[in-house]
């Protein structure tokens, strides 16, 4: 994914912030000594779920450098970037832009799945998670990591525990087990502790490995 922090006027942090860090200071002994490191930031995100979807296709296995680069490209092809818009693009001016065959065709499956009503985006407020996850991996280009990335940062989700992302692998390794390889296994044991946020305890897991916030 591509990753830019939202201006303050974008910025929505969610409601229960306050809440999950009082639980998870009193709940484990890790995030008591990492909450306070970190002041007044938390998670943010700037509310647009077909742009987060998008921009996460865009930055697939390249760098944040070279992905932002081309989504800045992609994105002043169409007036705004809606479904609508990115379906009347051509498929030599998206390649233009920098993106390869494949993600042209992940671009447009993920347009057509919003524009046709595939989605039940009005919906997904009241839906659970893993309703939330199997429709967005049927869209061609996005797995579980993606769709648990969106459940985070867009959705906003207090309870996701991410275990295919190899930044909380790598965090709980270093911050629980003094550095030593650490199982899926082991991380639930670890998370069991964090519930219902487990969000919030991974965004913080995350910050222990890059003090920098991020959003997407």
């Amino acid at each position: 994914m591509i990753v830019t922090p939202p201006s303050p006027a974008q910025a929505t942090t969610p409601q229960f912030w306050e809440e999950a860090c009082k639980h998870l200071v009193k709940k484990d002994r890790v995030m008591r000594r990492l909450i306070p490191q970190f002041g007044d930031a938390c998670l943010q995100t700037r509310g647009d779920a077909f742009v987060t979807l998008a921009r996460s296709i865009v930055g697939q296995q390249i760098s944040v450098k070279a992905a932002q680069t081309v989504w800045d490209r992609f994105a002043a092809l169409p007036r705004n970037i809606t479904p609508a818009n990115v379906l009347r693009l051509k498929v030599d001016d998206m390649r233009s832009a920098g993106l390869s065959a494949r993600k042209v065709e992940y671009l447009v499956d993920l347009a057509l799945h919003f524009d046709n009503g595939a989605l039940h985006v009005k919906s997904w407020e009241d839906m659970p998670d893993e309703e939330i996850i199997a429709e967005l991996v049927a869209i061609r280009g996005i797995g579980r990591w993606t769709a648990e990335m969106f459940l985070i940062f867009h959705m906003m989700r207090p309870n996701v525990l991410p275990l295919d992302d190899v930044g909380l692998i790598n965090g709980i390794s270093r911050n629980y087990f003094s550095g030593d390889t650490v199982s899926r296994s082991d991380a639930r044991e670890v998370a069991a502790a964090w519930a219902p946020y487990c969000s919030v305890a991974t965004w913080y897991i995350w910050r222990s490995l890059d003090p920098l916030p991020v959003a997407y």
